[in-house]
């Protein structure tokens, strides 16, 4: 499953949310450890967010693959970024230009909060849980659906 946010791209606001894609801003990219069925079948939640505003650009999910990293980037070259914070997961040095990427957890605060908030809200995402999705479409859909109604604010 990959997303770009639905709300940038509804056309009732893209009047009001256009300087989102004209103006210049960063980016913080981070990855997001969960399973599906057994811990011996992780999923991740690739996701970037704007560094400003803290607002979820894009998401994709699959495994910790630079094929993932790549689809992450790609949904992201409709902005304007000026600037990617990520970690030091070599996958974003393969797709994100050298001038363009700064790595370190110091520049990387907000999205790492935003994983905290995903992590308590969604039990699915906790790492000692009961709670565990046992198809991929699933516990995509309910991840999605809780970026999309408590992120973007869409029913």
């Amino acid at each position: 499953m990959v997303t770009v946010n639905p709300y940038i791209g509804s056309r009732e606001i893209a009047v009001e949310i256009r300087h989102l894609f004209d103006s210049p801003m960063d980016a913080q990219a981070d990855e997001q450890w969960s399973y599906v069925a057994r811990k011996k079948n992780p999923r991740w939640l690739w996701y970037a967010i704007d560094a400003a505003t803290g607002c979820i650009l894009s998401f994709v999910f699959g495994r910790r693959k630079e094929d993932v990293c790549e689809q992450l980037i790609a949904n992201l070259r409709v902005f304007n970024i000026r600037t990617y914070y990520t970690d030091d997961w070599p996958s974003y040095a393969a797709f994100i230009p050298a001038n363009k990427h700064v790595i370190g957890k110091k520049y990387t605060q907000k999205i790492e909060n935003k994983n905290l908030l995903l992590r308590t809200r969604i039990k699915r995402l906790t790492r000692k849980t009961i709670c565990f999705s046992k198809s991929e479409l699933l516990h995509d859909g309910v991840i999605g659906l809780f970026i999309n109604r408590h992120c973007f604010q869409l029913n």
